[in-house]
């Protein structure tokens, strides 16, 4: 089975490179980040045309995660717990079936980018991380297929982007962020890429300015974290590089991972 995150920036600007990316890759599970728009408004003929269901939980202008998958899920949730005031949408949470009656939890994430970090802004998004450490600790005690994909808005390592010193200061690289994505490798969650490479300009995201993508300026934000059952069951990881070089492409590109889901 191939799952893949994607932060689409924008899926009605993009339906020709998503459904030409679904036709190319066939995953069977993606998840969708930036949709920005509200549930009514997602091209929803277009991709059930190509053979999947579709879940969102979608905003109007901004934010916005889905959920495409080949076979309709069992169960959906939308928002994340702990903060029942918190009205972004960037949580979407999909239970499948597996063979040998287990399930695969699925959870689709956008996190705050958190700037200026001098703003309520940074603090939003390490109560964020927080609320998702918390989740993240609960779902692991069911000791099932647990996947975290989305785009965290962190970089974990200095060799995830291409010029640390750039980054220094931004909400994406400050020791606070990564202690809190640590916290979440803390729980026993694995990261798919770095599980099976250690390269570095292994890179998500690339700026639309000063020609970051042509010369490979690039940072890697987006991410999948596996419990141990599903890291277990993961035969492979790929970043799709190639999707940024296409016409009016996301400032992101799909991050995917295999699993062997029949032993």
């Amino acid at each position: 089975m191939k799952i893949a995150t994607w932060n689409i920036n924008g899926v009605k600007a993009r339906i020709d490179n998503l459904t030409q990316w679904l036709k190319d890759s066939d995953p069977d599970i993606v998840c969708l980040q930036e949709i920005k728009t509200i549930d009514e408004g997602f091209p929803r003929l277009e991709i059930e045309a190509m053979g999947y269901h579709v879940e969102t939980h979608g905003q109007k202008g901004f934010n916005g995660v889905a959920i495409l998958s080949k076979t309709k899920p069992d169960e959906v949730s939308r928002g994340l717990p702990g903060d029942p005031l918190d009205e972004q949408a960037r949580f979407l949470e999909a239970v499948f079936s597996l063979p040998g009656n287990r399930v695969a939890r699925v959870c689709c994430m956008y996190l705050p980018n958190g700037n200026p970090v001098e703003t309520e802004k940074y603090s939003y998004k390490l109560a964020w991380m927080e609320r998702l450490r918390s989740f993240a600790a609960d779902r692991l005690a069911y000791e099932e297929i647990l996947i975290l994909a989305g785009d965290y808005n962190v970089i974990p390592e200095p060799h995830d982007c291409f010029d640390p010193k750039a980054w220094e200061n931004d909400a994406l690289f400050l020791p606070q962020t990564r202690q809190a994505f640590r916290k979440l490798g803390g729980l026993g969650l694995t990261d798919a890429v770095r599980a099976t490479t250690d390269a570095v300009q292994l890179y998500s995201f690339w700026d639309y300015q000063a020609g970051a993508w042509q010369k490979n300026n690039g940072i890697r934000i987006d991410h999948l974290l596996l419990s141990p059952e599903a890291a277990d069951r993961m035969t492979s990881s790929a970043i799709e590089k190639h999707v940024r070089a296409w016409e009016k492409p996301s400032d992101h590109v799909p991050v995917v991972a295999y699993f062997d889901f029949a032993a």
